[in-house]
């Protein structure tokens, strides 16, 4: 099938801005920066690296992502205001191709209940606003915030406004996942006869999943002639999320004869960035998510198998090699060289110093004392973790438990120079194990969820263990693996606590309203 014939569809990668306002979700600096490097190499048009107004925090990760990063456009969010669009770029003029995203909601559900505007006032406050923006850069973002709920002809005039005053890309929203297939695609269909100068600009979707549609209405946007499609790595993001980049890329390339379209995706880099993302975050996907689920390309009826057995194609319209899934993942064990494990990291999709590879070098000989099998995913947990500034190391996990005793651990945790211990019971031995931690650090933060899994299904399999923390309304999820649950837990809760650490002591710039596009 020759792909000359097919149009190009951008992708627009908002994992780091939308998908970080997912609950439990937030990262550091560090962690950003690695994540936009696999976006790069996964080959996205646009990282939206933040939203710079939000946190001193924000405005440097975006800062320091639109100075490393090449050959992607680098984006910062601002609401329909100077300061935020002055901020913005202030954070993304360092980019080869910075862009600033500026919205502002036009349904008149907004406009009565959140803007308190008129709709005059919001059509000049839209057109002024993306005028200001294109006085600092060429590439600008224009959205329609609740565009699917908005009336249709004064969005139309909205949108002809906004493309006079200069902006490239004009985006849909759906922002609260109301719209459907059919209904969308008339949608768009209807905007494209209503605005004259909309063939001259860029036009982009952003879908939310409340109903469960995210994909299927950007996949039904692009069909109605929409050319860029927004999105995040394992559908992550507000609410039910957002429409799920590594579905829609793998719909338009399996199924190039209805949507005939492609995209610039490295195809075999999706489960490297589904397996960064969920490191990072420790927001685990379902086991029967499409493409990049543990049970995306697994087989157990018999007649499957079968079919499997005498041609592929007969259960698998893709195969695991498309999206970067390894059949034969164990390679290293504690026999193998430094010069071994840094091709391996590399061949995983992390690009690390020389300082981190040597770091993880010593967890890996220690792990592989541990267990006879390493497998990529153990590498991952290794790797695939920033460090934040860490104001709390644990030294020492001691427990006694059984049936017929009350569980006892004793903790050691370094705050600084000074060494501190504690002891304590609970209903289990993590429980008396993140009690004693917490008697040490007096952090107040409240464990709202708790997730174990193992890494490989077998005895000495390494736990992966996830903590989420709640303090004054903010939830932060700390991730870490062990052969020892109870050791990987206390390490995962450290983990947390040292984010949340991080979180309290950058100021903070807070929005007065929320960020939604």
């Amino acid at each position: 099938m020759d792909v000359g014939q097919f149009k190009k569809i951008k992708i627009f990668d908002t994992t780091l801005r939308d998908g970080e306002q997912s609950p439990g979700a937030s990262m550091n600096i560090n962690e950003k920066l690695n994540l936009a490097r696999q976006l790069a190499r996964l080959g996205v048009d646009a990282i939206e690296a933040g939203f710079p107004m939000a946190s001193e925090g924000d405005f440097e990760a975006v800062k320091a992502i639109a100075q490393e990063i090449k050959g992607v456009e680098i984006v910062g969010l601002a609401r329909a205001n100077e300061k935020d669009i002055y901020r913005a770029y202030s954070a993304v003029k360092y980019a080869e191709r910075p862009a600033i995203h500026t919205f502002i909601a036009t349904s008149d559900l907004h406009l009565k209940y959140k803007l308190n505007m008129t709709r005059d006032e919001l059509y000049e406050r839209a057109v002024s606003m993306v005028r200001y923006a294109r006085s600092f850069t060429e590439s600008v973002e224009f959205s329609a915030e609740d565009a699917s709920r908005s009336n249709l002809d004064f969005l139309c005039k909205v949108i002809d406004g906004v493309i006079e005053a200069g902006a490239t890309t004009v985006n849909i929203p759906d922002t609260v996942g109301y719209t459907t297939p059919f209904e969308f695609f008339n949608f768009i269909n209807k905007l494209k006869e209503g605005v004259a100068g909309i063939k001259d600009i860029t036009l982009s979707v952003h879908c939310h999943n409340d109903l469960g549609l995210a994909v299927a209405n950007s996949l039904s946007a692009i069909l109605a002639g929409a050319a860029q499609v927004e999105c995040t790595v394992n559908g992550i993001g507000e609410r039910a999320g957002n429409a799920a980049l590594e579905e829609i890329v793998m719909a338009l390339n399996v199924r190039k004869d209805i949507y005939h379209a492609v995209t610039g995706i490295n195809a075999m880099e999706i489960y490297r960035s589904s397996q960064l993302l969920t490191h990072i975050t420790g927001i685990s996907v379902q086991p029967n998510k499409a493409i990049v689920g543990k049970n995306a390309f697994a087989h157990e009826a018999g007649i499957h198998q079968d079919g499997i057995l005498k041609e592929k194609t007969t259960y698998e319209i893709m195969t695991p090699e498309h999206v970067g899934r390894q059949s034969n993942e164990l390679v290293l064990g504690k026999h193998s060289g430094k010069h071994a494990f840094k091709e391996k990291i590399v061949s995983l999709g992390y690009l690390l110093s020389d300082d981190e590879i040597e770091g993880a070098f010593v967890k890996f000989k220690l792990l592989a004392d541990k267990k006879k099998d390493i497998y990529d995913e153990d590498i991952d947990s290794l790797v695939a973790k920033s460090h934040p500034l860490e104001k709390y190391e644990l030294k020492y996990v001691n427990v006694v438990c059984g049936d017929t005793v009350a569980p006892l651990s004793m903790v050691k945790v370094m705050i600084g120079d000074e060494l501190k211990h504690s002891s304590s019971c609970g209903n289990g031995p993590v429980d008396a194990t993140i009690n004693a931690v917490e008697i040490i650090v007096n952090s107040k933060a409240k464990v709202i969820a708790y997730e174990v899994k193992s890494i490989r299904g077998t005895t000495e399999a390494q736990g992966d263990v996830s903590v989420t923390v709640e303090q004054n309304g903010v939830h932060i999820t700390g991730r870490s693996a062990h052969t020892d649950i109870v050791v990987a837990s206390a390490r995962a809760y450290v983990n947390a606590l040292n984010k949340l650490y991080v979180y309290n002591n950058v100021k903070k710039q807070v929005c007065s309203l929320e960020i939604r596009s």
